[in-house]
This record gives structure tokens, C-alpha cells and sequence, in this order.
């Protein structure tokens, strides 16, 4: 009787969309501030924008790290660092940031991953407004600053904001795409109130970004040998000028084969830039339809995520924006072409958040990937001046019904979810390896959050992680097609998105009620293909490019 009432239960937790989560990052050892700007006020823009957040699996040892990028305030004192974490596999972690020489202060913005040099250790490059930082990992849980010897320190100081790894010309060398949001000085900085863009309900706030400057985009060619070339004026990223970037997005959109690349902009068009096969890129979004919202009005673009959210075999685009503006859901109709389905799909309604970190996620397993969206408002003086929007906002978390339609399940995951917060960087990963797809948030001036997945489901799932030989090392830009009956879905290896964050470079299938994997097909980016037939479910597995299934871990 009692087994029976539980399995009931089960059924109608699994109907309506249950999602369950813990928060864990306090007794895992997350217990480091992140520091990003003032409290109770903010006077420059520059410390609204919040840090980013890493899975990376540093020590290549099969469970993944946490790093967390950090920020600073203007005032005598403060030297506050990123952190890295190493994942002790046990629910628990350690910080071990001094001992991997990524302790560097300043104003930190992003993190994105990947092997550039091909040596089998995950490297970062962590963007700052100030300098960015290139770290190599050399192995043994070292990391080393190799942003001058590689050509990355710049000719002078930009506010760097998202970036990615990406290997554009599919020469099995990654190359480095890196957004910038304003060319701000402090010295120069207008004063909270001072002008037309200056003011928020009535209160004088930070300045911008409108009435600032924005910055162009860059885009740097691997050369090997550890060294990059600035190829944005060669490559055309340049061309379409100067702009407020903040999240990029890496996906092959149009299904050429080739890495496209997508730039969420703040109070301007964002962009699209197609990638020409010939080392060059022609900007597209206007055309392609992801640049304005369905009004034509260009929005607030934050975060970014990619997800073939509906299963038709093309990659969609969520972008997340500023109060009063949906998120952006694009689906990608044809070839590269989208529409804004925020409102047929069920998220265009919401308009009360700022939004930041996003992700699509399958959180129960039934193989359609859900939407987790982080959030938090950019005027802390918000909360002393008695209006109706708050500084602090709850996260949104939205169930994937069957590609039809999103349901908002916030409400039923509980506090985890619905407790206001000011959130920025999240990334998506399973830390723990139980095939439920966990979250880490950077959380402004607090403590982060750690998201453990304890979603009940009896639905199947794997990961698969991806080793290039030909291709890059760590097999970004290579496409995965999972084939379950008459379930098939895809995804690809990226580095970078979400908001200034890195996910987890392996890749989540949920199998729903599925006992075997019929085909797993890998497109890599050398232009191989791969079929592995008859694959187990719930374990992680690792694909070896020209070697097939060479590991298998339940």
C-alpha cells in the first residue's frame, strides 16, 4: 500500500513537471564572497556586471572542478581573487587557487575552456576589464600565465566581457573569440545622475551603457607553437564595429559544418557571424532573424545558451535580457533563418527579471532539454527607494513539454529556485556524476550557489566526453547525434555561453525510458564522422576520435 501511494506520488510528480534541487555550495566548501562592486550602491557601470563561472575538469581526472572569477570594488583594501575548486568526489570540494597560480585580482569578468595547445590539459581564459588572462594548465594541477608569450595581452587596457574557444578554420588548432562591452575610462566616467542615461525610476544611478562608448569584437587565429594572431580586421569580425557585447555563443547554426559565432549586446542589435569556410565571417543577425526582438526593438542582451530545444535537428538560441523584455527564444527554422518563439512557446510573458546566467538543461532525463534562467537587477538602490521592482529577483525555471511548449515549474522546485537573489555567471554540469545535470551560480557580493539535481526519475541518461586526434583535443565544435528509438537528438562540444561561464565539456543525453543507445554519431570538427552502435545507458563514456568507444564508466 505504502509502495503503491509512493509510485502514485512519483506519477504525478513526473505529470506535472517536478523538479527538485539542493542547495549544497555550504557544505561542499563554496563558502568564498564573491566581491563585485558596492552593496548598497553602484557608481560606475562597471560594477554591475557580475563574474562568470566554470565546470572544468582541470586535473582530467573524470569529475568536474568549479572556478569561479571574481571582481573587485573601488576602494583601498580590496583583493579579492578568483577561486578554483577541486571536486574531492565526494559532494565536497577544495579550494586550491593558490596552489594553481590562478590568484590574480582585478575586475574579472568571464571564463571559457579549452586545450589550445593540444597537450591534454583543459586551459582557461579568464577576461577582465583591465587585462585578460590567458592560463595554461601544465599539468599536475598547475596553471601558468601565458598571456604575453601567446600575443593576448592586447596594445592596451579593454573591458572584456564573454569569450570562447572555437576552431574556426577547423585546422585542429583553437582559436580565441572574445566580446567587449565599453571603452570606459574612470577617469573620464560620467557621475550617477549627470545625464539622460544616468537615471532608473526616477533615481540616479551608474551611467550607461548608453551615452558610452561601445567596443568592437576580437577574434584571434592559433598559429601553434603557444602563440595567437589578432585576425579580427582579416577575419571581417571587425566590420560591424563597435558594439556592446556581452555573452558569445558558438554553434554551427546553419548546419555547414563550419563554428558560427553569436554576440548577446546590451541595448543594441546582437550579432550573428556566419562563418564563410575561407577564414572569414559575414555578420548576419539582422538577416537571420536573432538581432531584434519580434517588435524590431533591439534589447538588452546577457546571457546566451544553444539547444535543438524542439528536436527538428537545427540548434536554437535562448538570449536573456533586462527587465521589461522576454527572454528570447529563437528558433532556427531553416538553414540558419530563426524566429522569436518566446511567446508561442510560453516564456515571453515574464518581464519582471533582469536576466543573466542561462542554460538549456534536461532535468528529468526525458530527453527535451529544460530552461534555467538566473537573475538579479543592476541598482542595488533599489531596495531603500520603496519602488515596486526589486534589486533582488528569484530565478526562473521553465519544464520543455514535449517541444511544444514551456512550462514555468519555478514555483514547485521551492526556495532553491524562488528565493530572490542577485545572480550572474551559471554554469551547467554534473559534478557529481549521477546523470542528473547539476548548476553552479556566481552570486554578486555572496556566497555562490551549488544546484545539486535531485530530480526523482526513473528516466535513463549519459555523458559523453569526446577526445579529438585530428580534430582539437578537447573536440570543440564537434556535433553528437544520440539515436534512442524514435528519439534523436543533438548537441554539440562548446566553449564559453551562458552568461560569462563555462559548462561542462562533456555531453548530457537524457534517454527517457530508453534501455539502450542505438546510435551515438559523432561529426568531428576534422570532418570525420564516427558511428558507435549499441551503447549502454546511465554511465559516462569517452569517444576517442578514429578509436571509437574506448571507456565506459557506470
Amino acid at each position: 500500500m505504502i509502495r503503491a501511494a509512493v509510485a502514485l506520488v512519483f506519477l504525478f510528480q513526473q505529470e506535472a513537471g517536478y523538479f527538485s534541487f539542493s542547495e549544497m555550495a555550504a557544505s561542499a566548501g563554496l563558502n568564498t564572497k564573491t566581491v563585485f562592486g558596492g552593496e548598497s550602491s553602484k557608481r560606475y557601470i562597471v560594477e554591475t556586471t557580475g563574474g562568470g563561472a566554470a565546470f572544468v575538469d582541470y586535473d582530467g581526472d573524470g569529475w568536474i572542478d568549479i572556478f569561479l572569477v571574481n571582481g573587485s570594488r573601488f576602494q583601498a583594501g580590496v583583493n579579492a581573487t578568483s577561486h578554483l575548486y577541486r571536486n574531492n568526489r565526494d559532494g565536497t570540494f577544495t579550494d586550491v587557487t593558490k596552489r594553481a597560480g590562478v590568484e590574480r585580482p582585478g575586475w574579472g569578468q568571464g571564463v571559457c575552456a579549452g586545450d589550445y595547445d593540444n597537450d591534454g590539459h583543459t586551459d582557461l581564459f579568464v577576461t577582465y576589464w583591465g587585462r585578460n588572462v590567458l592560463y595554461r594548465n601544465t599539468g599536475g594541477g598547475v596553471f601558468s600565465d601565458r598571456t604575453e608569450a601567446a600575443g593576448l595581452r592586447g596594445s592596451r587596457e579593454r573591458w572584456g566581457s564573454g569569450c570562447a574557444f572555437l576552431d574556426y578554420d577547423r585546422d585542429g588548432l583553437l582559436d580565441l573569440f572574445v566580446s567587449n562591452y565599453i571603452d570606459f575610462d574612470i577617469k573620464s566616467a560620467p557621475e550617477p545622475g549627470s545625464g539622460p542615461h544616468c537615471r532608473y525610476m526616477g533615481l540616479a544611478v551608474n551611467c550607461g551603457p548608453r551615452g558610452l562608448k561601445g567596443e568592437s569584437n576580437l577574434l584571434f587565429h592559433n598559429e601553434g607553437g603557444g602563440k595567437f594572431a589578432d585576425v579580427s580586421n582579416k577575419s571581417g569580425i571587425s566590420k560591424s564595429g563597435d558594439h556592446f557585447g556581452l555573452g558569445v555563443l558558438v554553434s554551427d547554426f546553419d548546419n555547414d559544418e563550419w563554428p558560427d559565432v553569436y554576440v548577446a549586446n546590451d541595448k543594441s542589435a546582437s550579432l550573428l557571424f556566419r562563418n564563410k569556410h575561407d577564414g572569414t565571417f559575414e555578420e548576419v543577425g539582422v538577416y537571420s532573424g536573432v538581432a531584434y526582438d519580434p517588435n524590431g526593438k533591439a534589447t538588452s542582451g546577457m546571457g546566451v545558451a544553444a539547444a535543438d530545444f524542439d528536436r527538428d535537428g537545427m540548434l536554437d538560441i535562448l538570449k536573456t535580457n533586462f527587465t521589461d523584455e522576454a527572454a528570447s527564444l529563437y528558433r532556427n527554422s531553416k538553414e540558419g533563418l530563426f524566429v522569436d518563439e518566446s511567446a508561442a512557446f510560453g516564456i515571453g510573458g515574464n518581464r519582471k527579471w533582469v536576466g543573466w546566467g542561462a542554460g538549456f538543461a534536461d532535468f528529468d532525463n526525458d530527453g527535451w532539454p529544460d530552461i534555467l534562467l538566473v537573475n538579479g537587477h543592476v541598482f542595488p538602490e533599489l531596495d531603500t527607494a520603496g519602488t515596486a521592482v526589486p534589486f533582488r529577483h528569484p530565478r526562473v525555471l521553465y519544464r520543455n513539454v514535449g517541444g511544444k511548449r514551456f512550462e514555468d515549474v519555478s514555483a514547485k522546485a521551492g526556495p532553491v529556485i524562488t528565493t530572490p537573489r542577485v545572480g550572474r555567471g551559471a554554469a551547467f554540469g554534473d559534478f557529481d556524476n549521477d546523470g542528473r545535470v547539476d548548476v553552479v551560480i556566481n552570486e554578486m557580493n555572496a556566497t555562490p550557489s551549488l544546484l545539486r539535481s535531485t530530480t526523482a526519475s526513473q528516466n535513463h541518461w549519459v555523458l559523453v566526453r569526446l577526445e579529438g586526434t585530428k580534430s582539437n583535443r578537447a573536440a570543440i565544435g564537434a556535433r553528437v547525434t544520440c539515436v534512442t528509438g524514435g528519439l534523436r537528438q543533438i548537441d554539440e562540444v562548446r566553449s564559453g555561453g551562458s552568461f560569462f561561464s563555462q559548462n561542462d565539456l562533456r555531453l548530457h543525453f537524457g534517454l527517457g525510458s530508453a534501455q539502450r543507445i542505438d546510435l551515438l554519431e559523432v561529426r568531428w570538427p576534422s570532418g570525420a564522422v564516427e558511428r558507435i552502435r549499441d551503447v549502454g545507458v546511465d554511465r559516462v563514456v569517452v569517444v576517442r576520435e578514429g578509436f571509437g568507444l574506448t571507456k565506459a564508466v557506470e
